[in-house]
């Protein structure tokens, strides 16, 4: 198989031809990591293969501890793997080095954490513009319509000039997902994304994951929410950094 390390841009407008080729988007072979300590070698992810496709809503579940941060982070390139292979579209990521990492990182693929990690001293439209200006990508007049629909999108037009304290923890991660939306991704992750949201904003924040599906992102979710992962297109169950059976839901 012929390794390829490119860093393009697969924006969701071109994930038509991945459906229709019904080729999985992402492609998870084998992928190990081992973390070295003083107690010992500690193996959180043990040849894990998967494959996601896309307008695939998908949810890790599991008990703490058995890898699923681990994973998202091993897709998000955030963290290296040991051993394995971790394919997004074309993109051989594993062969990636840091900064090409970085800039693929910044074009492909959107972060969506359970403590929003939003810039608390600037507008809610500031800290959607950031990844655009981030990955050089910001462009006067388009960038800040760009912003501004995307807040729109998710319910928050009517508040794009206050500050991230002056908005509720709900409408914080809204803010957090038109961030991860910025560049137009065809990959998003998220990480715990409902942790510290009551149920009426968690079934909120949860619907806007289904209707970016709908649009052909692919959607992969770690979530300790039974009742949401019963929902999902499928279910990715991790144990001890195994991956059991996969269950269709």
């Amino acid at each position: 198989m012929r390794v390829v390390a490119q860093t393009s841009q697969a924006s969701a407008t071109d994930l038509a031809a991945w459906g229709r080729l019904e080729s999985p988007f992402v492609r998870l072979r084998d992928v190990t990591k081992v973390y070295h300590t003083a107690a010992g070698d500690l193996t959180a992810l043990h040849a894990v293969s998967a494959d996601l496709y896309c307008g695939e809503l998908v949810v890790i579940v599991g008990k703490s501890g058995a890898g699923k941060s681990t994973l998202v982070n091993m897709i998000a390139g955030v963290d290296q793997l040991t051993s394995g292979e971790i394919w997004v579209g074309e993109t051989a990521i594993h062969t990636l080095n840091e900064s090409q990492m970085t800039l693929w990182r910044g074009r492909n693929v959107g972060v969506v954490y359970q403590s929003f990690q939003l810039l608390p001293t600037v507008s809610l439209l500031d800290n959607v513009l950031l990844p655009m200006d981030f990955c050089g990508l910001y462009r006067p007049g388009y960038s800040e319509a760009r912003a501004t629909a995307l807040l729109v999108q998710v319910g928050l037009g009517e508040h794009i000039r206050k500050r991230p304290t002056q908005i509720s923890g709900g409408q914080q991660q809204r803010v957090a997902i038109a961030r991860a939306l910025a560049n137009d991704p065809p990959l998003i992750l998220a990480d715990e994304p409902t942790g510290n949201l009551d149920s009426t904003a968690a079934e909120s924040i949860f619907c806007l994951f289904e209707a970016l599906a709908a649009q052909g992102r692919t959607i992969l979710m770690v979530t300790h929410d039974l009742n949401l992962a019963g929902r999902a297109s499928r279910a990715l169950r991790l144990t001890d950094g195994y991956l059991a059976d996969h269950e269709s839901n």
